[in-house]
């Protein structure tokens, strides 16, 4: 889980999203080893819902057209960059509309916080938190809403209230109901790689690959689309130091899978590090900045942010050299 600040409770401005919606390939994991095959448990039991046309076309038009800046709202008590800042409904309001106005293509919302060391919540508090902001605003919004939960109980109410996005940040695969709760609202996933431990021995992204084979494999049981998916590295999540460098450097890897990827770096303890000193999380902007211009660069087709007029101007540099059709 994870800016300038307004309050009151007016209205959230409206902010379409342009046109002309991305073909892309679908591509098939190949090469992958025998370990990555889902285990009985998870993609067989779940029932199989007949597949929908793709949501995710119609949801992010631009997408695969322009790089799109996701614009992250948590209503957390605890989130390792703006804890407490939007808890109320007012304050969750007026941030909304603060990102949507600056040019965010999708607003992230999270109730639990998974920072390193996070307590983890109930599903009855996270829904608590979430549940009254989602209903304030997706009826104002002219942008989708995600909601960044792993929890299938959270992802069904939060879709019912308006949600049109589920972001798993266990890839389906802590309770691979959620996907089945997905395909029945009709809802694309966002499926981030994650580790429940650190292991600097091993080929991360080689890791990655078997990591969605699973996660793909819980999708499609359940109805997904192939087109309703978007994968995520999920930089700053059970990796070591290098490991994250290595997890950006080999995008185009990930990339190569077929399916739009983003990429979600926004001041993170990463960016203190390279900076070679103590920074606080908001004094992280230049390096989420340069980060996610070299996502970017290398095929990261989303990135998920706190400050999104920046990265909106810096994206637009980045697509002008990488995507010039953008441009017409």
């Amino acid at each position: 889980m994870r800016c300038a600040t307004q309050t009151g409770s007016g209205s959230v401005p409206a902010v379409s999203a342009a046109s002309a919606p991305r073909t892309a390939e679908r591509g098939l994991l190949r090469g992958l080893t025998d370990s990555a095959k889902p285990e009985p448990s998870t993609a067989r039991d779940l029932p199989r819902v007949s597949p929908s046309p793709s949501s995710l076309a119609r949801l992010l038009p631009d997408l695969g057209r322009r790089t799109l800046v996701m614009g992250i709202l948590n209503v957390t008590p605890d989130s390792f960059s703006d804890g407490g800042l939007f808890r109320g409904e007012a304050e969750a309001r007026a941030q909304a509309g603060t990102l949507v106005a600056e040019g965010a293509a999708i607003l992230d919302i999270g109730g639990e916080s998974t920072r390193p060391g996070h307590t983890p919540v109930p599903a009855e508090e996270e829904q608590a938190r979430v549940l009254p902001v989602i209903r304030a605003l997706a009826p104002q919004l002219a942008v989708p809403i995600s909601i960044d939960t792993y929890k299938a109980s959270t992802a069904k109410v939060a879709l019912e209230a308006g949600a049109r996005i589920v972001n798993d940040v266990w890839g389906l695969q802590r309770e691979p109901d959620i996907a089945r709760v997905a395909a029945a609202h009709g809802a694309p996933v966002i499926v981030m790689h994650n580790r429940e431990t650190i292991d600097p021995a091993i080929d991360i992204v080689a890791d990655m690959l078997r990591f969605f084979e699973r996660s793909l494999a819980i999708a499609r049981a359940a109805g997904i689309p192939d087109a309703d998916i978007v994968l995520d590295p999920g930089v700053g999540f059970g990796k070591s130091w290098e490991q994250h460098l290595d997890a950006l450097r080999r995008i185009p890897e990930i990339k190569a899978l077929g399916f739009p990827l983003l990429v979600g770096v926004s001041r993170k303890s990463l960016l203190g590090r390279l900076h070679d000193r103590e920074t606080k999380p908001a004094d992280r902007l230049y390096g989420s900045l340069s980060a996610h211009a070299l996502a970017a660069t290398l095929g990261a087709d989303i990135v998920r942010v706190h400050d999104v007029g920046a990265h909106v101007d810096a994206m637009r540099v980045v697509d002008a050299v990488m995507r010039p059709e953008t441009r017409a």
